[in-house]
């Protein structure tokens, strides 16, 4: 597979930054192809990221598709509300909110790590709004997750971190990057995107959102919050589920797994990427989702749809218990 991103001689597209504001909060985001006429995709960045991670990959887009890549409440270039919602359902709503501004319609859904998890949080709770879903590295599809994550769900991280980045962030981040290359705990770019994540935790409201965040989908034992149960609910939806070989924060085996619970999804596996595939390998990346775009059909955008309706079954009664009766008055 070789698209119009990977062609020597084709010129990148204009890349701009942009600001709305959705109930009196700033919401910062990256843009490309807006002129396209190709459809809409909206790439969501993982915890302690930003739209800066898809930078490699926006270029290579905006010549096919009308690409946005916010950076979620809390993250990046956007406010940070010290009494924010930082739930799944919350970053969910927001983007459906960010969409009507826009004047979007319907989308693509590309979720990176955490924003794999509000992806699915937003085809779950918007089905209208959802034409197809690409995971890459995605939380919700198992437990397990790196310790360091875990570690940072406990009581008094806020506190550690406000003290560790005090001293200066930058040193910060170039002292993991040295420790992990240094012991080879990860491939160069994941360390590269450690780095600039614990960096950006030197704001106050960057640190307290993060941690409100990883509190609300992760405690010591794991990931809390599992989406695989309402898989039923992406009925009709194409799914492109993406992983790195060598991930060290999510186990690939996840994307591979939910790859068989989801019996019509594509799954593509980098095998020498870590947890960032889109940055170790921006081309064959955006080749891939080029791929997935021009040769699925969206999601039916009826809200008659199936994926509406819950899945429900009748429970046997238990012994010693009957049908409810109305009392008397």
């Amino acid at each position: 597979m070789r698209l119009l991103s990977g062609l020597p001689g084709v010129q990148e597209a204009p890349v701009d930054r942009r600001e709305v504001l959705l109930h009196g909060q700033r919401i910062s985001f990256l843009e490309t192809g807006a002129t396209s006429g190709g459809p809409v995709v909206v790439l969501l960045h993982g915890i302690a990221g930003s739209s800066d991670t898809w930078r490699p990959v926006l270029p290579l887009l905006g010549h096919r598709v009308h690409a946005v890549a916010p950076d979620l409440l809390g993250h990046g270039r956007s406010d940070k509300p010290h009494r924010g919602d930082y739930s799944l359902g919350a970053y969910a709503c927001g983007l459906r909110d960010l969409l009507l501004e826009l004047d979007l319609g319907r989308i693509t859904v590309v979720g990176h790590s955490y924003g794999g998890g509000v992806g699915l949080q937003f085809a779950y709770q918007f089905p209208e709004l959802a034409e197809r879903l690409v995971l890459e590295s995605s939380g919700g599809l198992g437990p397990e997750v790196n310790i360091a994550l875990r570690a940072a769900s406990l009581p008094g991280t806020t506190t550690v971190l406000r003290t560790v980045t005090a001293v200066t962030p930058g040193w910060l981040g170039r002292l993991a990057r040295q420790a992990c290359r240094a012991g080879h705990a990860a491939p160069g770019i994941d360390i590269d995107e450690l780095a600039r994540s614990l960096t950006s935790l030197g704001d106050p409201g960057a640190r307290d959102a993060f941690v409100l965040t990883i509190r609300g989908v992760l405690d010591w034992s794991g990931q809390r919050l599992a989406a695989t149960d309402r898989f039923h609910l992406l009925a009709g939806v194409p799914v492109l589920l993406v992983g790195g070989g060598d991930d060290r924060f999510i186990p690939t085996r996840h994307t591979v797994a939910a790859h068989g619970a989801l019996p019509h999804s594509r799954l593509e596996l980098f095998e020498d990427a870590g947890h960032f595939p889109h940055a170790s390998h921006p081309h064959r990346f955006a080749d891939t989702l080029l791929d997935f775009l021009a040769t699925t059909t969206p999601a039916p955008a009826g809200r008659a749809s199936p994926r509406r309706e819950p899945r429900a079954s009748v429970l046997p009664e238990r012994p010693g218990t009957g049908p409810l009766k109305p009392t008397a008055e």
